[in-house]
């Protein structure tokens, strides 16, 4: 039972996400295979939306447009990222390197939210007919529902203790 809890919340998942997810700019962060590759959740979730052709031309133009304006502030948390782990922990700014690569972190997690909303937003505004946009709410809320659900039966069949963990 609860494998097919598991099973049918990562289905719902995929067809919860933003349409925003399934563009890429080819690097690493943002490209297929990257760690941040939801490519195909984003289809599932366009795919039931029955899209025209046009309609799927203009989402893939501002995601496009969306992830362009985060590439360059990407590669720089890239490369500040590199340059920190090639630091050794006792090198005087050692530190304040970390504390700048969480800063830059940061930036780029708010700037990536705030373009997926954005996004999301325009495609949902200005390429979503009136059904479309109904279907895509009925299907948020039923994955949402299904969320709840499974938080219940987890929270009502906790896993067992592992063997050999302390009280």
């Amino acid at each position: 039972m609860r494998k097919s809890m598991t099973l049918s919340l990562i289905l719902s998942a995929a067809l919860g996400v933003s349409a925003l997810a399934f563009a890429h700019d080819g690097g690493p962060d943002f490209g297929p295979g990257g760690p941040r590759d939801h490519h195909g959740e984003a289809m599932m979730a366009l795919h039931g939306l029955n899209l025209t052709d046009a309609q799927k031309a203009q989402v893939k133009q501002i995601l496009q447009q969306s992830f362009a304006s985060l590439k360059t502030q990407a590669q720089t948390v890239r490369q500040q990222h590199e340059a920190f782990e090639a630091l050794s922990p006792n090198a005087s700014n050692y530190q304040s390197a970390a504390a700048s690569l969480a800063q830059a972190e940061a930036n780029l997690t708010s700037a990536r939210i705030t373009a997926r909303a954005g996004a999301t937003a325009q495609i949902y505004n200005s390429v979503l007919t009136s059904a479309q946009q109904n279907q895509y709410a009925s299907q948020k809320a039923a994955f949402q529902a299904r969320k709840a659900q499974w938080q219940q039966f987890k929270a009502e069949h906790p896993l067992p203790a592992s063997a050999g963990s302390a009280p």
